[in-house]
């Protein structure tokens, strides 16, 4: 189990490092070398910038001031994805471009699913298979739109 604490940028380890907590057989979408947690002050900003450069948005401020729940999927110190929740709501999932279709999207949105009894998300077209995978009931809600629930 990757063990680091989030410091200065969250993309390096620490001495003082603290164990995020196991991964249950539900978060075995990850790839082993990942670790899926709670993001720590310092890996917020570095969350903020994979979803950034996935074009996403979420309320900045409230990502920093730890009044949304952040996932971080973290190897060897960096962070590599990042989910974000509001209550049930996920407000967005991301992951670093050269680390995408290996399983981190899934295993956060598998660690968000073993956190709340029901999870919600509304996205586009591109992820309805993403999230159909995963077990969400589909409908669409707009043209292009769709709402998943997993419950």
């Amino acid at each position: 189990m990757a063990m680091h604490e989030g410091g200065g940028d969250g993309d390096e380890a620490s001495d003082a490092d603290e164990q995020r907590p196991r991964r249950g057989a539900e978060h075995d979408h990850a790839p082993p070398d990942v670790t899926v947690g709670l993001a720590r002050e310092g890996e917020r900003a570095t969350a903020l910038s994979i979803i950034d450069m996935a074009g996403l948005e979420v309320d900045r401020e409230a990502v920093m001031a730890g009044d949304s729940e952040v996932l971080v999927a973290v190897t060897d110190g960096r962070v590599l994805g990042a989910l974000v929740l509001d209550g049930e709501r996920i407000e967005a999932v991301a992951v670093r471009p050269g680390r995408q279709g290996q399983g981190i999207g899934s295993g956060l949105v598998a660690a968000a699913g073993a956190r709340r009894e029901r999870l919600v998300a509304e996205f586009d077209a591109r992820l309805v298979d993403f999230y159909g995978e995963l077990g969400f009931d589909i409908e669409q809600v707009e043209e292009s739109r769709y709402r998943g629930v997993l419950e």
